[in-house]
């Protein structure tokens, strides 16, 4: 039996990377892959739960520079996947690449690159576009999570591997229960960092609270940014209406009690809260960011707002409040398309790639 080695930056998170990289870790040890997941930092905790045949492995276990210790971190997966006599490595990030590709030059080793973030957001790194063209070229593959992005890179590098789109799987299965619940609860959840846009929400919430004040926003996450939000939402009187929740590690919860989600990104590689949404048939109210929200809310009817656009988000908010009968059609429509990202049907395309 081939070996799969995942190469993690910290299994420890509880990012949508770390969650994503468990499910299809899970997934492939059910189709009887013998699995393992090394993290470059910690990860011997990991947040998600993992199967018992998974192995996990830690390259350093605190933060470090890799900048100063570029070379020894080469040279340390190197003689890892060697050891451990390793087949196929799946690169979770391209900026691990960096090391990755030397690490695995002269090697008999399947070189997967699985990109999570969006090819025109490169998070202010440098490495990370050169990480990006040393994986088009050197990689045996990359797997991009939508078709739009696959086009970037089509587009943005020389590329020798073959590019291919594979979209997350939904962690979730449809649910049966009615999402019309009457908690009048705008839900979202992810790390509060720029990004999110959490500031551009809280903004419009403004206008949002002012018209319906029986509402009330939720943000699940955690992050540098808590004190700047909390700052708006005192300095706004928002207290009664936004509850800043924190991190949790059961957010199904959450979804069951909403009515709407909402999702203020930026920037997204492919929101895996998307996903969840589908899942919990709740209807969205989203920026129409790069890449993932138009892909993944086709065909349900929610709402798309040019990003950015505050006003604009909360207009489509208000309009959604008062409008049960969209928000239970959008529901029933958003549960049928979560179909198409279960485990089964993503893990076989999985399977296909590491079979070619």
């Amino acid at each position: 039996m081939k070996k799969i080695c995942f190469i993690a930056g910290n299994l420890n998170n509880s990012g949508g990377t770390e969650r994503v990289t468990s499910v299809v870790a899970n997934e492939l040890v059910e189709k009887n892959y013998d699995v393992s997941i090394l993290s470059l930092v910690d990860g011997n905790e990991p947040f998600f739960t993992l199967n018992k045949n998974i192995q996990i492995y830690s390259l350093y276990p605190q933060k470090i520079s890799f900048k100063k210790n570029f070379l020894p971190t080469i040279w340390k997966i190197r003689k890892f996947i060697k050891e451990h006599q390793i087949d196929r490595v799946i690169v979770v990030d391209s900026n691990s690449c960096l090391f990755t590709v030397p690490a695995l030059f002269g090697l008999d080793i399947e070189h997967i690159c699985w990109e999570h973030f969006n090819f025109n957001n490169d998070l202010g790194r440098y490495s990370r576009r050169v990480g990006r063209q040393l994986a088009a070229r050197y990689c045996d593959a990359v797997v991009t999570l939508t078709e739009r992005d696959k086009q970037y890179w089509l587009r943005g590098t020389s590329h020798k591997s073959q590019i291919i789109a594979i979209a997350n799987p939904c962690p979730f299965p449809p649910q049966t229960d009615s999402k019309i619940n009457g908690s009048n609860t705008v839900l979202t959840v992810g790390e509060l960092t720029k990004v999110k846009g959490f500031d551009l929400l809280l903004e419009a919430w403004v206008q949002v609270n002012s018209t319906m004040p029986n509402w009330k926003l939720v943000i699940v996450g955690e992050g540098e940014d808590r004190k700047k939000l909390t700052s708006f939402i005192n300095d706004h009187n928002l207290v009664d209406s936004v509850d800043l929740v924190g991190r949790t590690s059961d957010v199904s919860k959450y979804y069951e009690k909403a009515d709407i989600f909402c999702l203020s990104s930026r920037f997204e590689g492919f929101p895996m809260v998307l996903l969840e949404t589908l899942a919990f048939g709740l209807p969205v109210v989203s920026f129409d960011c790069d890449t993932g929200p138009a892909e993944i809310l086709e065909d349900t009817g929610s709402i798309l707002v040019p990003r950015s656009n505050i006003s604009q988000l909360a207009s489509s908010l208000i309009d959604l409040m008062k409008d049960e009968p969209a928000r239970e059609s959008i529901s029933l429509k958003a549960k049928e398309k979560c179909e198409n990202y279960q485990p089964e049907n993503i893990i076989n395309q999985w399977i296909e790639l590491l079979e070619r």
